[in-house]
């Protein structure tokens, strides 16, 4: 346990000038800086608790739809299911909690999934001709062993119930027997030109179907694709009957009793075969195409992939099929089509069929089969169909397999949650659950689960591309929907046939959420739209008709109305705080400039909202002077305080949601007053030729978002850099200067809402362009836009800066020309240009490089002291900027309830300013003893409560401040966290105790405090995909691994730690994983996993009788074993396929064991198993001995019984 002293740290420290007494001098890299300070504090130690022991990353558990499903499989006595997906995954699902990923090391995709039936086993073909067997038994599946087919492509497998041998189609045509519990190829082989008659000229093709005769184990019937059925006898290594159809076969299902079986083909037919007569099936049916008369042929329909032949005992037999519907049908959907006697029940699916399964109550295959359910894979959902009732609903599904109903566009993580908190949102939102369900029990029931022991309340939060948001239980591993909040509800709807509404910034998902602020405690939720939008909700158990109060915010920098220099005489550079508009008329000028209108139109008349999430307040950002608002990228929530903050690359907006009053609308600029640490001279703009009026264009958000927003909407994976079609060189408003993104949001000033092509004269043009063709930057943000991403090149290509990808990161395109020729700096030009700037911050590049825009970051309200050696606490709010600058604002709030109902809230920036290198991500606050301080909060109270019972409308707040006594110098430490270091402050005397340089060639992507073995750390997350953890205060590296390269967007965009040492992020478009960085809960992961495999006795079969085992079938048992065996059949052709050991495996673990260690823990293990042997010959032979008495015993006892009898008596 390691002690730091402060004294120490701070002795010999020279004081500061009052130049930099504000806080502004930087500390140099490392795990400890040289601050700055005036008198250091009194002696104060810090017990950091913390060790490099602690951590450990590992992944926990996968929740979600299986992205790109291709493959499924089910074991009808365990009663699980697996599914294979087209990046080589495997899903195993078993009862609510029995939940397993599986990943091939290829990534190859999965083509087909075998259970050995209760063996505990799976068998998985792969595209790249190889079969794995994966092991079961264990709650983290390993592979057991793989085979790797050289010459042939494999195309089917069949495994017959309680056998050993695998059976393998190939695309050639061949059939291959393969054993499983070696994973040995046999020597048996089916060639094609054996099983074809030899006057056949064309070959089969691949085979598609593989199958052991219900009647006789020992016939196998091998379907072709070009319609050629083959029963072939396996002991007699020849065909017994051949069947022939003109149409390409698709599948084939066979009868319980083994005399026909049934067939479907691509013209959308269906043909039952008889065993009896071989030369044309007995019927031909066209179950969706439409009745021909006069005998002619039906039309064809689409081809019918799959068949399922199922008897019943007590009723007619099911066909179930999918496809086959009439090509003069257009649009109709995917459809599932059940044929039970006459009736036809077609059940029209949402996505595509990939596979379906019925599950049938024997797992033999010559009894009855009772069908009970089909299982339903479709791309990107999964159903159950209950067969037992007429009119076939679906079983209420327990996954959590509709996280990407809408896309996911964010994500948040809360761990160690009040425990009354997730009843209350389950209790509101089991309400609104669908209804019609099958009430039978979930099909899918295998495996076992148990709570583990150290549990604690978790919720997961997603938003969506829809407005929507939903919560869910996220304990013990698990996933769960508790409530769906949709944001849309608040807007007015727009009518069919009005088309685009004038004010939208984006064609398409208006209400997508962006950012996410939650306050467990107080339960008020906070979220931020795309259009622009803030929404404030607080939670009610009643339901409410009220009026949703909507506020309208002007937010604009005006510092870039100076265009040249003599109109900087009459206009002064820094503007007056924007007033806030509350109610104000929507209006658009004669000229046609937008102007005070919002992007969305709030409802005006009184909304019933149901009990759960009550919108309470929306804040718009309005057009200024047709400029579309900046997106928002920052929110902060605070629930003592009743007040709301957010900010974009325009500047902060302060919001009291208790009076509903803005409170501050500042540009970013504005912020620093007196304090500013930059140089803000007017710059003389460089001249440029003007252009003709009918060439002149500007792109606006809403045609350059749609490109982003719909691959947002499709699969979230692009990797290419965002780009708009080609603008004209000579436009120099189109150049980085006029172009920029700060962090991902957009900066232009200049993008306006009209659409490529249009032309626009000259009078319309110099209204449009309030700043001319080519107004003067100041400044280019340093770590939004002069950085590249720090990735592999595999993953890079495309990006030609860190802004690039954070365009994409937030669904954002901005046309820019230096974006194409960032590529030429080295990588020195641009670490020593990121140098300069976080030096001195008067960059020597030349003004048409540099960027005015400052977005706000990050914001923080806690309990802090706003100046420099203050003396008392008071509520602030700190901002952090894209140029690594952090400001705070003092709020003074007033003291009582009733004042604070009326009296306004003063809100003023402090002057306090102090630099990091990189835009600011995270705030946090940490108390002397190294524990971390929640902001205050209010205590839940229902707003709507309706009598006594309920709880207080009086507001009850908690204040977790640090201690304030006076004989201590410095009271807490703040932590604060950039793209690229850490550094922590002592308050109230603002010296940097601490600064850590997190990275050089990359940057902080997601960084959060977070609390891991009872006690504080600062995770991070990098965009060259380490994950870092560092101790705090003293930010001593704990943990680096290079874990999880940024292969894609939506990571990046959906990362987030938690409490306890966890995080999660959005590995597909689906599908959400979650990780730990904690070395207790690795170790306890493996308590709280499911078992997949339980012991379990294999069902008897139904005792036949002897005349129907005596005339029903053949008497003759069947060894696989003598058949397929090396004595009879030969060994393979090692050329043929490679046995490859998998890490399961003995030989696998011998193979990865190596060295003295490895030869001692084999030598062991064969002890072990020699003196296990010893033991069990030592009862063997006390039991022979006991035996051997017992028997001397009785004769002993029958000779002395006989002993005087003559022969005749006995």
């Amino acid at each position: 346990m390691k002690k730091f002293n402060f004294r120490k740290v701070l002795d010999g420290l020279t004081a500061s000038s009052p130049g930099s007494a504000s806080g502004t001098s930087t500390c140099p890299g490392g795990t400890a800086g040289v601050p700055a300070v005036g008198v250091p504090p009194k002696e104060t130690e810090v017990q950091e608790t913390l060790a490099s022991e602690n951590f450990q990353i590992c992944k926990t558990v996968r929740h979600g739809f299986p992205y790109q499903p291709t493959a499924l499989a089910f074991d009808p006595v365990q009663k699980i299911v697996a599914i294979g997906t087209r990046t080589g995954g495997v899903r195993i699902l078993g009862r609510p909690g029995v939940d397993c990923y599986c990943q091939h090391d290829s990534e190859a995709a999965v083509l087909q999934l075998q259970f050995p039936i209760n063996e505990g086993a799976l068998v998985t073909a792969c595209a790249d001709d190889t079969l794995h067997l994966w092991n079961l038994r264990q709650k983290r599946p390993a592979i057991l062993h793989s085979l790797k087919f050289n010459r042939e492509r494999i195309t089917f497998c069949h495994i017959p119930f309680q056998s050993k041998w695998l059976y393998v189609g190939t695309e050639r045509g061949n059939t291959h027997v393969v054993n499983i519990e070696s994973f040995i190829l046999s020597g048996y082989i089916i060639m094609w030109n054996k099983a074809i008659e030899l006057a056949t000229k064309t070959h089969p093709g691949p085979v598609v179907h593989l199958s052991d005769s219900p009647r006789d184990e020992g016939k196998m019937l091998i379907g072709f694709e070009s319609g050629t059925v083959v029963l072939w006898d396996l002991r007699a290594k020849k065909p017994d009957f051949r069947f022939y159809y003109d149409e390409a076969i698709h599948s084939v299902s066979w009868h319980h009793e083994g005399k026909q079986f049934m067939c479907s083909h691509s013209d959308g037919s269906l043909t039952m075969w008889n065993l009896k007569n071989t030369a044309k099936p007995f019927q031909i049916t066209f179950p969706h195409a439409k009745s021909q008369r006069d005998g002619k042929k039906p039309d064809p329909c689409k081809p019918i992939l799959k068949v399922e032949y199922k008897t019943s005992r007590s009723s007619e037999p099911f066909i179930i099929f999918s496809g086959g519907l009439s090509y003069d049908k257009a649009g109709r959907r995917p459809s599932l089509t059940i044929m039970h006697g006459k009736s036809i029940t077609v059940l029209e699916m949402d996505h595509p069929i990939v596979e379906f399964l019925t599950l049938c109550e024997t797992p033999y295959p010559n009894e009855f089969q009772e069908p009970y359910a089909v299982v339903v894979l479709l791309e990107k959902d999964f159903i159950v169909v209950d067969l037992t009732q007429s009119h076939f609903p679906i079983f209420e599904n327990p996954y959590p397999m509709d996280i990407h109903d809408s896309p996911v566009t964010c994500t948040a993580y809360f761990a160690d949650c009040p425990p009354e908190l997730i009843p209350a949102l389950y209790a509101v939102g089991s309400k609104h659950k669908k209804q019609g369900y099958s009430n039978k029990e979930w099909p899918v029931s295998g495996g076992t689960w148990t709570l583990g022991t150290q549990t604690y309340p978790e919720i997961i939060i997603t938003g969506h591309a829809d407005g929507s948001i939903k919560f869910w239980d996220g304990s013990a591993i698990t996933l769960e929907m508790l409530y769906k909040l949709k944001t849309s509800k608040v807007f007015e709807k727009q009518k069919v046939g009005e088309g685009k509404q004038v004010a939208e910034i984006v064609e398409e998902d208006p209400y997508a959420i962006q950012m996410i602020s939650w306050c467990p405690e107080s339960r008020i939720l906070c979220v931020t739209g795309i259009s622009a939008h803030v929404i404030l909700y607080r939670f009610s158990k009643h339901e409410a008709t009220t009026q949703i109060v909507s506020l309208e915010v002007r937010l604009q920098n005006d510092v870039e109305d100076i265009i040249t220099p003599e109109a900087t005489e009459n206009i002064s550079p820094y503007t007056e705080p924007s007033q806030p508009i509350t109610g104000s008329p929507s209006n658009v000028s004669p000229e046609g400039i937008k102007d005070s209108i919002p992007c969305l139109k709030v409802k005006s008349r009184p909304v019933r909202m149901p009990q759960g999430y009550q919108a309470e307040l929306v804040i718009q950002l309005v057009w200024v002077d047709g400029e579309p608002p900046q997106q928002i990228a920052s929110l902060a929530v605070n629930s003592a305080y009743g007040l709301v903050a957010f900010g974009n690359s325009n500047g902060l907006a302060v919001v009291d949601f208790i009076q509903k009053t803005v409170l501050l609308s500042m540009g970013t600029i504005d912020l620093y007053g007196s304090s500013d640490p930059y140089p803000r001279q007017l710059r003389s703009p460089r001249r440029s030729k003007q252009l003709p009026a009918d060439t002149f264009c500007m792109r606006g958000l809403t045609n350059i978002y749609s490109d982003s927003k719909k691959r947002i909407r499709t699969s979230h994976q692009s990797l290419s850099e965002l780009s708009d079609s080609p603008v004209s060189l000579e436009l120099e408003r189109c150049k980085s200067p006029t172009s920029d993104n700060v962090n991902g949001h957009c900066t232009s000033p200049t993008s306006q809402p009209c659409s490529t092509g249009k032309r626009v004269s000259a009078t319309e043009g110099a209204k449009l362009n309030r700043w001319g063709p080519s107004r003067p930057p100041f400044r280019k943000a340093q770590s939004a836009a002069c950085m590249e991403i720090s990735l592999p090149a595999s993953h890079t290509e495309g990006y030609a800066s860190r802004r690039a990808m954070l365009q994409q990161l937030h669904g954002i395109s901005i046309y820019s020309q230096d974006e194409h020729h960032s590529a030429s700096y080295t990588w020195s030009e641009k670490e020593s240009r990121d140098n300069s700037f976080s030096r001195s911050r008067s960059s020597s590049v030349s003004s048409i490089d540099k960027e005015s825009k400052e977005t706000i970051t990050a914001l923080y309200f806690m309990d802090s002291y706003g100046r420099k050696n203050d003396g008392t606490l008071s509520p602030c709010l700190w901002v952090g900027t894209s140029l690594g600058v952090v400001l705070v604002i003092s709020l003074n709030l007033p003291s009582g309830e009733e004042q604070r109902q009326s009296e306004p809230v003063m809100v003023a920036p402090s002057g306090t300013v102090l630099m990091l290198k990189g835009a600011v991500l995270t705030f946090s606050s940490v108390d002397c003893a190294g524990g971390l301080i929640h902001p205050p909060y209010e205590v839940w109270r229902d707003p709507n409560s309706m009598d006594d019972n309920e709880k207080p409308c009086k507001r009850k707040l908690v204040t977790c401040s640090p201690s304030s006594s006076q004989d201590m110098g410095d009271y807490h430490f703040a932590v604060i966290c950039s793209e690229k270091q850490a550094k922590v402050y002592s308050l109230p005397s603002q010296n940097c105790l601490y600064a850590h340089s997190i990275t050089e060639s990359s940057f902080v992507l997601r960084a959060d405090v977070v609390t891991v073995c009872n006690s504080v750390c600062l995770a991070c997350f990098c965009a060259n995909g380490h994950i870092m953890t560092l101790s705090l205060p003293s930010l001593r590296p704990m943990l680096d691994v290079n874990y999880l390269p940024l292969t894609d967007m939506r990571i990046a965009r959906t990362f987030c730690f938690t409490n306890g040492g966890q995080a999660l992020f959005l590995s597909s478009p689906t599908e959400v994983q979650r990780i730990t960085f904690s070395q207790e809960m690795c170790e306890n992961l493996q308590d709280m996993l499911g078992e997949l495999f339980t012991p379990v006795e294999t069902p008897e079969a139904q005792n036949r009788g002897f005349l129907k085992g005596f005339f029903g079938g053949s008497g003759q048992t069947f060894d696989r074993e003598e058949l397929f065996g090396e004595a009879a059949a030969g060994k393979a052709s090692r050329s043929l396929a490679q046995h490859i050991p998998g890490p399961g495996s003995m030989e696998g673990m011998k193979a990865a064991a190596g060295g003295v260690a490895g030869d001692l823990a084999r030598a062991r293990i064969a002890l072990d198993e020699r003196g296990q042997r010893l033991g069990e010959l030592e009862d063997r032979t006390a039991a022979m001995m006991g035996s051997a008495e017992s028997f001397s015993k009785h004769a002993h006892e029958l000779m002395l019984k006989c002993k005087d009898k003559k022969w005749y008596q006995l």
